[in-house]
């Protein structure tokens, strides 16, 4: 039997050719990107008859930094189930797939083509989230003789100008401020004003590690075939990383799928997810966290949607959810995700230029491979090339530790972690990374420097029993890297550090060894690193 075309996956109605529009009578062009799938949004209300949505798969898109196959995948294929779910909804849709010969592979350009092609006199067009293409399309507003009308996308909790509103300009801004704002403005776990069980954080009581033997929950994945968009990125000539199995995808393609994720999560993961959420153990990659990113960042699923779902499955079994879990959860909702977007919104465009230690080294090779004698390294990279995924911690505490110790290029660094994960938008990734992972913006984000020797590593997970380096060995033959870049990262950047009163003890824990320890451990970190 032969396999299914491209266009196989989308309904018919989407294969409108851009010589048929002009018969069809439609006036205006709404634009839906790849990560505004937003089934609840007021556009999908009226069914006019005079609008035609229009979505597109493009070189502009797959080709501005190098992806995972997933990520690619997972949002072509989440995108054409979208926009054949509008068709059937009795929507107009036209669906320009990567392969299709009127397709310009530019945002702007395709639309210019639509809009001749249509006749159209009316573009609507929803916020970008990202810098990048909110600049391309005002840009292209400028040009354009039809009428323009923008949109919010009806998915975040606060606005882009958040920031700006309620703290005005500051050299750093405290996400803590920011979160328990958040709280009282929602009334997400508050109660009569004041925040439940008395406490606004409970992350202290979130560093716990499974015991041997801990009996781990296994991950609701999916099984989609998606060997058609495979072979069309492969004959695009479409340039990748990681792997995917074309017949078993695994990740949720629509809002049903999210949905299920979601119930699963908060009936059988949350109520241990506070606990383990900082925890890294070898062969489980998953652990407790929902994995509901990638559902989230093309909005199959709505942030208020997901906190209430948590919220009223912890109201309704308090004493199988208890606080802790419920806090650390909403936290990284309302709080991280909002405040990163809304950092990213009140220092773009030269936030992403910033370079607070001037590092400039190569990420090394094993980025793409895996392949390093460095067990938690190789662990982290091996598990996002196979999954398009690392939760919070290996994401900062390994792959971004290493790097920001090592002095590798945060141009680099963010290229690599935009690439890689399947969740990865800039709005959300540039400042989890310049800011957060590599204190590249000099702690617009971060109240301090997040590195660490392997200590820390050894007590979060169980990556260093296998492990090649000695997680005690501070010096000499079989030194784990960690420890030795720590107190050299210590070492180059003191001047940079002394006005961080958080780092204050270790500066001063560096300044009483004796000098011919510090050279020993200056002079080996220095040979590690020259044969990265």
């Amino acid at each position: 039997m032969s396999k299914p075309s491209t266009r196989a996956l989308l309904s018919n109605a989407c294969l409108l050719q851009l010589t048929q529009l002009q018969q069809n009578n439609f006036k205006t062009i709404a634009l839906v990107l790849g990560d505004q799938l937003n089934a609840s949004h007021s556009w999908f209300n009226d069914r006019a008859a005079e609008r035609l949505f229009v979505l597109m798969e493009i070189r502009q898109e797959t080709d501005y930094c190098r992806h995972h196959i997933q990520k690619i995948v997972g949002f072509f294929a989440a995108m054409r189930r979208f926009a054949s779910a509008l068709a059937r909804a009795g929507h107009n849709v036209l669906y320009l797939s990567l392969d299709n010969g009127d397709n310009r592979q530019t945002l702007t350009d395709n639309l210019a083509a639509i809009i001749s092609a249509s006749q159209a006199t009316v573009v609507q067009l929803q916020q970008p989230d990202e810098y990048r293409l909110d600049q391309q399309l005002q840009d292209w507003c400028r040009t354009t003789k039809a009428k323009v009308e923008w949109f919010d996308s009806e998915h975040f909790i606060t606005q882009r100008s958040v920031l700006q509103d309620w703290f005005g300009d500051q050299d750093n801004y405290v996400m803590e401020h920011f979160y328990r704002r958040v709280r009282k403005q929602t009334g997400y776990l508050m109660t009569d004003g004041k925040p439940a069980g008395g406490k606004w954080n409970f992350d202290h009581d979130n560093r716990k590690t499974p015991n041997a033997g801990h009996d781990y929950p296994k991950p609701l994945t999916f099984a989609h075939d998606v060997s058609a968009i495979h072979e069309m990125l492969v004959a695009q000539q479409v340039q990748t990383i990681g792997e995917i199995d074309v017949h078993r995808f695994i990740w949720p393609l629509g809002r049903r799928e999210a949905q299920q994720m979601l119930s699963d999560f908060v009936q059988r993961l949350l109520p241990a997810f506070g606990d383990y959420q900082d925890a890294m153990v070898t062969q489980q990659w998953s652990l407790y966290h929902s994995r509901l990113s990638f559902a989230l960042n093309t909005k199959m699923l709505s942030p208020r949607h997901v906190v209430e779902t948590a919220i009223a499955a912890w109201h309704a079994r308090p004493e199988e959810i208890s606080l802790n879990q419920i806090e650390g959860f909403v936290r990284q909702i309302i709080g991280w995700r909002e405040f990163v977007r809304a950092i990213y919104w009140q220092l773009m465009p030269s936030y992403g230029q910033r370079n607070h230690f001037n590092h400039h080294r190569e990420l090394p090779d094993f980025y793409w491979t895996g392949a390093t004698k460095m067990n938690c390294l190789a662990q982290s990279i091996r598990q996002s090339l196979d999954y398009a995924y690392a939760h919070h911690i290996q994401r900062l505490m390994v792959t971004g530790n290493f790097a920001l110790l090592a002095g590798c290029d945060p141009d680099a660094v963010d290229a690599w972690y935009l690439g890689i994960y399947i969740d990865a938008i800039e709005w959300v990734e540039l400042p989890n990374t310049r800011g957060m992972s590599q204190y590249a913006d000099g702690g617009v984000l971060a109240t301090k420097p997040y590195v660490s020797s392997g200590s820390y590593i050894a007590k979060m997970s169980n990556y260093c029993g296998d492990c090649h380096y000695d997680v005690k060995r501070k010096t000499g033959d079989g030194a784990c890297p960690f420890n030795l870049l720590y107190w050299h990262f210590i070492d180059r950047h003191f001047a940079q550090l002394q006005g961080n009163g958080r780092m204050g003890l270790i500066l001063k824990q560096w300044d009483k060894r004796e000098a011919s320890e510090k050279q020993q451990i200056v002079r080996e970190a220095e040979a590690f690193l020259d044969h990265l």
